[in-house]
């Protein structure tokens, strides 16, 4: 950093008064205190809103970015989505040099413009205004300015003066004008910690200076519970022309069940008659909701579809029916339809999806970015994934489980907690019978079956090809063994207790290394935890574990001939706040030997003075996954 400071401080030297233009946009003018540990400067952010009317919105945004290196090209953040209703009435980018010379500039027409969806997306007029720059030098400087109009009042801009890792900010302000006096909700969060003042008492008005960048420690707390944010919502609101309220969460249910949902669940009198001999005989909703939901699973697939005031609104069931694909909303909305034919009772439900983040129980507004489906079951929730046509029922997995979200009921929205799959839970066990032959090659039979979380992670493979199956236990699952090789494989998904089983036949060869008289072997052959945490001389946020574990491993070896089993190292146990770890190997007899491991990683956030604790109990356990042991040539 000192030779990034002298090297910038030289340039100023030799050419500031006779090539500079701008001196605010010099790199030279950063103090060097935001320089540390960041990889982008934000000097100057500005957003400005005016809430015209109800349903008019227009916001002027201006981030001024000096990046420092490579890996800052990506917080330039000169972008901006557009639809239907956000029309983009101003625009522009510049590029300077270290020195505030302009060397590039973009006006509105010189924007890469493409659509902001995936390739799963049937119909979206959701798109995205970026510029593409490729620097040759480093620092340099953009300044991004741009204006938009809206009628979706529901979506106020919130503000994150910081907003990453690697990232400093100089100032940033942000100030919504407000003549109508249209009544506001704010939510501050992280703001203690701040250098942030409110500017004004007779409006929303807040400004952040000279912050500094944090450096990213891995097995942290959420990033949402670190950096500032404030959030800003309108008790009467636009969504796309469409009048809102929503001063609580009841209300709002209330506002979205009305003019969202209501009338969007209309089936054809033959799939009515349909679903209804689908669960002709069935007494149990439960029942009732397995087969419907088996049916949707079969004859739907998922596909984006952002249309419909705003991209809430969900396609009528029977467009759905008709067509046999969906989002999201559609899917979810076509199977409570059809549950609702058949007398089960069940709702939408907002929540934010794949990583692990909740609806904001204390902040009424338009939150999330999925919709599952809840059937109360007299207290006993059911969750319905229903985009996906091969998740077992019931079952949400990591995509969705452990969050606060908003039920959608016709008295209003009610905040609940989708299921947590937490240590135990989330169970592998894994069998093998090993034969070890004399120039240390193995053959194995491996049987491995996963519950909870690690369910989830392995299923899908039951879809993989044969190459792409061994590729991925090759590369994947078991990279650490050279050699190996995949004789057959036979996996069986029984989604009614929600269990993936794993048979395996396979050889590794020379995975025994012959020293002299002995035969080294490692002993863990197919289940190695040797993660190992990274280490910080200063620990600045709590360590935490975000999803617990337990692995049982249980490996029968059987030693080649002319060879005795000596010596074998004792058991071993390990118990800590953070899990427990226990691995043995004992002689059964003089041609067999057996290893059993169990690690169990418990779920939690712990104070970061336990940092150092946590990364010993790894390591520890690391250790003990690559013990090897001594076989003797008789």
């Amino acid at each position: 950093m000192r030779n990034k400071i002298a090297y910038l401080s030289l340039l100023l030297c030799c050419s500031l008064f006779t090539y500079a233009q701008d001196l605010s946009l010099t790199a030279i003018t950063i103090p060097a205190e935001l320089t540390k540990d960041a990889n982008a400067v934000v000097k100057e952010s500005y957003t400005e809103i005016n809430l015209n009317a109800i349903d008019e919105m227009t916001v002027k945004l201006r981030k001024v970015t000096t990046v420092l290196n490579k890996l800052g090209d990506r917080h330039i953040d000169a972008a901006i989505h557009y639809d239907s209703d956000r029309k983009i009435t101003k625009l522009s980018a510049k590029i300077y040099n270290a020195l505030g010379k302009e060397i590039k500039k973009f006006s509105k027409s010189k924007f890469i413009d493409v659509s902001a969806v995936n390739g799963f997306t049937l119909y979206s007029d959701d798109r995205l205004k970026y510029i593409d720059y490729t620097p040759t030098e480093y620092p340099y400087t953009v300044v991004f300015e741009c204006e938009f109009k809206s009628s979706s009042t529901g979506f106020i801009p919130e503000w994150n003066p910081q907003d990453s890792y690697y990232i400093s900010v100089q100032r940033s302000e942000y100030k919504i004008n407000n003549p109508n006096n249209f009544k506001t909700r704010i939510r501050k969060l992280n703001f203690e910690n701040y250098p942030i003042k409110k500017v004004s008492d007779e409006s929303i008005h807040y400004l952040a200076e000279n912050v500094p960048a944090i450096e990213y420690e891995r097995n942290s707390i959420n990033y949402t519970e670190i950096f500032p944010r404030l959030l800003v919502a309108l008790n009467q609101f636009s969504l796309n022309k469409v009048s809102g309220t929503g001063t609580d969460w009841k209300e709002f249910g209330k506002w979205m069940n009305a003019k969202l949902l209501n009338g969007r669940a209309e089936l054809s009198p033959a799939t009515i008659e349909q679903a209804k001999n689908l669960v002709s005989g069935l007494d149990n909703d439960i029942e009732k909701a397995k087969k419907i939901y088996e049916f949707v699973q079969n004859k739907t697939r998922y596909i984006n579809v952002s249309i419909g005031i705003g991209g809430w609104q969900p396609a009528a069931a029977n467009e759905v029916d008709k067509m046999g694909y969906g989002d999201c909303k559609g899917l979810t909305n076509y199977t409570k339809a059809l549950l609702d034919v058949v007398g089960v009772e069940s709702y939408h439900t907002l929540v934010y999806a794949k990583e692990r983040r909740d609806i904001d129980k204390n902040f009424s507004s338009l939150q999330g970015n999925h919709m599952i489906l809840n059937i109360p079951n007299n207290g006993n929730d059911v969750w319905l994934e229903c985009t996906s046509q091969t998740i077992p029922f019931g079952f949400l997995g990591d995509f969705t489980d452990n969050r606060d979200v908003l039920v959608i009921t016709p008295e209003g929205g009610i905040i609940k907690r989708t299921p947590s799959y937490q240590n135990e839970t989330n169970l592998q066990t894994c069998k093998a019978n090993i034969k070890l032959d004399a120039n240390g090659n193995i053959e194995a039979d491996v049987e491995i079956t996963s519950k909870g979380v690690q369910y989830d992670d392995k299923y899908h493979i039951e879809s993989y090809s044969k190459n792409d199956l061994e590729k991925y236990y090759k590369s994947s699952r078991w990279s650490y063994n050279n050699n190996l090789e995949i004789k057959s494989t036979k996996l069986t998904n029984d989604k009614k207790n929600v269990i993936f089983t794993e048979n395996i036949t396979t050889t590794v060869a020379d995975y025994g290394s012959i020293t002299g008289n002995e035969l080294l072997l490692r002993v863990n052959i197919f289940n190695r935890d040797t993660y190992v945490p990274k280490r910080y001389r200063t620990r600045n946020y709590p360590l935490q574990i975000s999803r617990g574990y337990k692995d049982v491993d249980d490996f029968t070896i059987t030693i080649p001939e002319g060879y005795n089993i000596t010596t074998l190292p004792p058991k071993y146990e390990i118990t800590t706040k953070f899990g427990t770890y226990s691995m043995e190997v004992k002689k059964v007899d003089e041609k067999t030997l057996t290893y059993h491991k169990s690690i169990l990683i418990k779920e939690g956030t712990f104070p970061k003075e336990d940092y150092k604790l946590y990364r010993k109990f790894r390591k520890r356990i690391a250790k003990q996954e690559n013990l090897r042991i001594a076989l003797q040539k008789l």
